[in-house]
């Protein structure tokens, strides 16, 4: 939904639902309504499941004309100024629409996605929200759990008290809560942890930005981990490429929609199958996972190597700076830097020269000086120190992260050992730049 300015609402206007369900009549199959010089008209997007291959629901779209067919977007439709009756009118006759249609054959078991107008959505008070469900079952035999309310994040941000309370009253009589457009301006996740929506939609331009850009996708990943901890399903919306496709299997997320999986379309959408671009991008996917694991293992077996022969020669005794030479060597490689049982440093970095000739000064460098000395640091909190004392004599790979030394991203690879001299497990660690690999 477009966003449109919101205005505080402090009461609920009344609209009599029976009157505004009086001006639905039927054309070429589909409902529509005429009100105030316009045609008012549905067409529905499929929201298909990544894991289950099939539609699971469809985002009802206002589709508007003027008395000569010109068409007219949505917010035109809405644009009315202070007049908030007659904004409500076109709100609800709007909804009816999408009802009236979502009723002709009414598919089992699949959500109906109903936008909510920011400047309206906080006068969902207790009668409205009674008298908009009771309409949904008993005239379009649809029941509210069905029923997902969209409602846009930025409502939240100006009008919070208004929303959370139409929020908890629409989830009272049984309606979901999707959190619209996240991601889009000053996203809040304190917003998300409060209102607990079922379902939050990430903002196309998150996923348009990810596809094209690997930190970015990076960065999603971990967003939609942290929305599943929200207790919340992630739908990615706006998908149109392959490449955006990816970015939502590779991130785990649960729903999408786009064009590249259906357009909008008066009708709904076959639920037997699922389209064939979604089967593409599944095994294009799959295809594609195996091929970066391999590369990137590849790419790391030097490393991995290295960095296990220098723990058998520090077995043996040999000192971390000689034992670390054939790793440090290595292109890319920064750093090495060993770790005592309990995560604690022991010892200072040990810097490839070149990269300690290359730093020595710079701007860069020298805004991170107070980071580098790293004698008695505790890293015992890092995965790559945990997963290497949980597997002794395993070379463990962490996922890329930005660097306590510097402004760039790094993966560490370690493995942990028993030196000759001492029974205690010790863990070697090296970092590599990530940009090099």
């Amino acid at each position: 939904m477009t966003a449109v300015a919101a205005s505080p609402v402090h009461r609920a206007l009344p609209v009599d639902a029976g009157d505004l369900l009086s001006q639905l009549r039927r054309e070429g199959g589909v409902f529509v309504a005429d009100h105030a010089g316009l045609r008012l008209a549905s067409h529905f997007q499929p929201i298909y499941s990544l894991s289950h291959g099939r539609v699971v629901g469809h985002e009802a779209l206002l589709r508007a004309s003027d008395a000569q067919g010109r068409p007219v977007p949505p917010p035109q439709v809405f644009d009315l100024g202070d007049d908030l009756d007659e904004l409500w009118r076109r709100d609800w006759l709007a909804r009816a629409v999408h009802l009236a249609n979502h009723a002709v054959a009414p598919p089992a078991d699949q959500w109906l996605f109903l936008n909510a107008h920011p400047a309206l959505f906080g006068g969902w008070r207790e009668g409205e929200v009674r008298s908009f469900t009771d309409t949904v079952m008993h005239r379009f035999g649809i029941p509210p759990q069905r029923l997902v309310i969209e409602v846009l994040e930025s409502a939240l941000a100006t009008q919070p008290q208004q929303v959370e309370a139409s929020i908890r009253n629409a989830r009272e009589h049984g309606c979901l809560i999707a959190l619209d457009d996240f991601g889009a301006g000053h996203s809040n996740f304190d917003r998300v942890w409060r209102l607990k929506p079922e379902i939050v939609k990430l903002d196309r331009s998150l996923v348009a930005r990810a596809a094209g850009d690997r930190a970015v996708r990076r960065m999603i990943v971990q967003l939609v981990s942290l929305l599943h901890e929200c207790g919340a399903l992630v739908l990615m919306e706006g998908i149109e490429t392959t490449e955006e496709a990816f970015v939502a299997l590779e991130s785990d997320a649960d729903l999408v929609q786009g064009y590249l999986f259906g357009r909008p379309q008066a009708a709904l959408a076959a639920a037997e199958r699922a389209p064939n671009a979604l089967e593409a991008v599944w095994r294009d996917f799959e295809g594609r996972w195996r091929d970066d694991q391999l590369a990137g293992a590849d790419r790391l077996q030097p490393y991995r190597e290295a960095l296990q022969s220098a723990a058998l020669h520090m077995m043996a005794g040999v000192p971390l700076p000689t034992a670390c030479a054939a790793f440090l060597d290595l292109p890319g490689a920064e750093l090495c830097y060993m770790l005592g049982a309990d995560g604690r440093q022991i010892g200072d970095n040990c810097w490839a020269e070149r990269v300690r000739q290359a730093t020595l000064g710079r701007p860069a460098s020298l805004a991170f000086a107070p980071l580098r000395d790293a004698r008695g640091a505790r890293w015992s909190r890092r995965p790559y120190f945990r997963r290497a004392v949980q597997q002794p004599a395993q070379v463990q790979t962490t996922r890329p992260y930005r660097t306590l030394h510097g402004g760039h991203l790094s993966v560490t690879v370690s493995i942990a050992f028993a030196p000759a001299a001492t029974a205690a497990l010790q863990v070697l660690c090296g970092d590599v730049a990530w940009d090099t690999l």
